[in-house]
């Protein structure tokens, strides 16, 4: 196995498609995605968690890559603090960070088909985190934090190695969707997991001895919530919430237009800078194509002249070949001729030594016919022996040296001829390899010229790209303002016939309120004084019978529970004047002074008739006559229509009214809903006070 590993580079596409999805991240009006998805990544590049950063991107997609590894040196998560969405999903990460729960804002986690071994414990910080996918992994067991996870929603654990859940998981209590393959459970039992993600988290709450409570009960908040905003009822009226309405989408369309020529502009600007850079790649490419027409004219004039200097090298090359063919014919000629005189002489000599034979045999026939004597013989035969012997030796010398001879001449004719060819090829090579590098340098500088081009037109491409991308964002823009403007006519159409209705329906309401409201205002005051406080009734009790008499026949028995809180008597009015009837509560001029006058007669009565100033035998003052005229007798209904009078709290809905509001004098809300409100919710008058309305036992 080697011990080190080439990094796959990845291709040209995807390298491409990591250029153009960081560029368009980093585009002003960018929205706050960055998806570098299907780039053959394996690690996510610095730059990427630099733009997280700075453009706080919220939504990171890294899936389908190489990915080994979450975290590349020299980076740190807090990076990515305010990524919500980060999906990792067809990777091949074995570990996630053990830090990864500084990831605060995360809400939903995908690290689907990786091969994940265990899920570190600090996962269990990720209060915020909604979806955990671990889908297709190799895990075993779960880490005891995911109980942690009070927001969690959803949780996938299908297609692993886990037979059992964490029992703290049950502390998970807005866990809605839980995805196991229940087949290889061991805890909870199979059955329980097959029944169900409610099943298996009220099993989980019985062990940890805790009380289940459904899912449905604990609201979260979603992913985004830009621009949303609360479904109370607004204190304002329809007819101040339809204003403020028609000038939002006044402000909107007036911002949509000036959007609209910002839009204009910016598009004139662009057409002109991208008519200026066309322009200049035209110039470019068309000095680019004479600079090559010159590279290309000059290549083939130096490839001609080299061409003609190796057709002339090879002339000489093919003549000096000849010529050294016909030299070594010549000599080989030359040898063959001695050869043949050789081969003569070796006839000529085989011949001299038949003669010498038939000689001998002569001489022997002679010697028998002359009867030479033996010495004379033997000596004769000896010396033409010696004589013939000493010829042939001569003769064979010569030869071994003509031959010897031969030989040498041969042998330095033939290391000449390789001698020269040598360095014919020798020449020859270097020829090759001039005109080799000749071409090598042309061929390079026209791949670079043409790489060039292949650039400056995948500039110009991707610019008119742009320019289209911008145009199609332009006429979608004007598709929306068009829709936009569309509707905002129907919403002005429809606000009208709203405002229209709503008129028809206040008269109407006038209408049947006029002929009610002396009853209604009977009704309510008498509801009022029937849930007076009992300290109030004492205090009214305690009140001086002359003085409340007095109160009664000026129409004033309004003012009975402010004489009584103050403990205000006749002597104390004979000494205060209207002023000090003003601080009590008693605003109306006229009836300051009647009072005051009144109270001062009474007191002149007195002086002469003592009794009429003392109580009465039971010891309590009665607060009214016990008859009352038939003019100031009040006209509340009976108790059965009080009863069916009592209404509930027109906010909630679900209170009974304890609020009374002053000056209208409409008891339609309880006391917590009264607390925001400035004005009545019937009758959208301001509301000057506030009164509680305590019920007697």
């Amino acid at each position: 196995m080697p011990l080190f590993f080439r990094k796959r580079k990845p291709s040209e596409e995807a390298r491409k498609r990591l250029e153009y999805q960081m560029c368009l991240a980093k585009e002003a009006g960018a929205d706050d995605i960055l998806d570098i998805s299907k780039c053959e990544l394996s690690e996510i590049p610095f730059g990427a968690f630099a733009t997280c950063k700075v453009l706080q991107k919220k939504v990171l997609i890294v899936h389908t890559n190489l990915l080994t590894s979450l975290l590349p040196k020299s980076c740190s998560l807090l990076s990515l603090a305010t990524i919500k969405v980060l999906d990792l999903h067809d990777n091949q990460l074995t570990a996630l960070p053990d830090d990864i729960g500084q990831l605060t804002a995360l809400q939903v986690l995908n690290v689907e088909r990786n091969q994940l071994t265990y899920l570190p414990r600090s996962i269990g910080n990720l209060i915020q985190l909604q979806t955990l996918n671990v889908k297709d992994n190799r895990l075993k067991e779960l880490p005891d934090t995911l109980g942690e996870l009070r927001s969690l929603r959803t949780l996938d654990i299908s297609e692993n190695e886990i037979q059992r859940l964490p029992r703290m998981l049950a502390h998970v209590r807005t866990l809605e969707t839980l995805s196991l393959a229940a087949s290889s459970m061991v805890y909870p039992p199979q059955e329980v997991c097959g029944t169900g993600t409610e099943a298996i988290q009220q099993f989980l709450c019985k062990e940890s001895g805790l009380e289940y409570y459904p899912a449905s009960q604990y609201l979260l908040p979603v992913l985004e919530q830009d621009g949303a905003e609360n479904s109370l009822d607004s204190p304002d009226g329809p007819t101040d919430r339809l204003c403020r309405e028609e000038e939002e989408w006044q402000n909107r369309f007036s911002d949509y237009e000036k959007r609209k020529e910002q839009k204009m502009l910016e598009k004139l600007e662009f057409e002109r800078r991208l008519e200026l850079g066309q322009r200049e790649h035209a110039q470019l490419l068309q000095q680019s194509n004479s600079q090559k027409d010159e590279i290309l004219q000059t290549v083939k004039e130096e490839q001609s002249r080299l061409e003609q200097g190796l057709s002339e090298r090879q002339r000489f090359l093919d003549a000096e070949r000849r010529r050294l063919q016909e030299q070594l014919k010549q000599t080989e000629q030359n040898i063959s001729n001695r050869i043949q005189k050789l081969l003569q002489e070796n006839r000529r000599q085989k011949k001299s030594s038949e003669i010498l034979k038939s000689l001998e045999n002569e001489r022997i026939r002679m010697e028998q016919l002359m009867s030479i004597t033996q010495e004379e013989a033997e000596s004769l035969r000896r010396r033409e022996i010696a004589s013939a012997m000493q010829q042939m030796l001569t003769e064979s010398c010569k030869s071994r040296l003509i031959q010897m001879a031969y030989e040498s001449q041969r042998q330095n004719l033939v290391q000449q001829a390789c001698s020269s060819m040598a360095d014919m090829d020798e020449r020859f090579q270097q020829i090759l390899s001039w005109q080799q590098m000749d071409q090598n340098k042309a061929i390079s500088q026209i791949l670079q010229e043409s790489a060039m081009q292949k650039a400056a037109f995948e500039a110009l491409q991707v610019k008119k790209d742009l320019m289209h991308r911008q145009i199609r964002k332009q006429e979608m823009i004007s598709e929306q303002r068009w829709a936009l403007s569309s509707l905002l006519q129907q919403l002005l159409k429809e606000k009208t016939q709203r405002e229209e209705e709503l008129r028809e329906i206040l008269t109407e309401l006038e209408a049947q309120s006029e002929a009610k409201q002396e009853n209604y205002w009977l009704i309510q005051y008498q509801r009022l004084l029937n849930q007076k406080p009992l300290s109030l009734k004492l205090q009214e009790e305690g009140l001086e019978r002359p003085l409340a008499a007095l109160l009664v026949e000026l129409s004033a028995e309004h003012y009975l529970p402010v004489f009584a809180h103050h403990r205000l008597s006749l002597a104390t009015l004979s000494r205060m004047g209207p002023a000090d009837l003003a601080k009590v509560g008693v605003s109306e001029a006229s009836l300051q002074h009647e009072i005051l006058r009144r109270a001062q007669e009474l007191l002149d009565a007195a002086r002469t008739q003592p009794e009429l100033l003392k109580p009465p035998e039971g010891g309590v003052l009665p607060t009214a006559p016990e008859e009352l005229p038939e003019a100031v007798r009040p006209s509340a209904p009976p108790a059965e229509l009080l009863e069916v009078q009592t209404s509930e709290c027109v906010v909630c809905l679900e209170r009974e009214a304890q609020m009374i509001f002053l000056n209208c004098g409409h008891v339609c809300c309880c006391q917590l809903c009264c607390q925001p409100l400035r004005t009545c919710p019937l009758c959208r008058q301001d509301i000057t006070q506030r009164l509680r309305i305590y019920h007697s036992s």
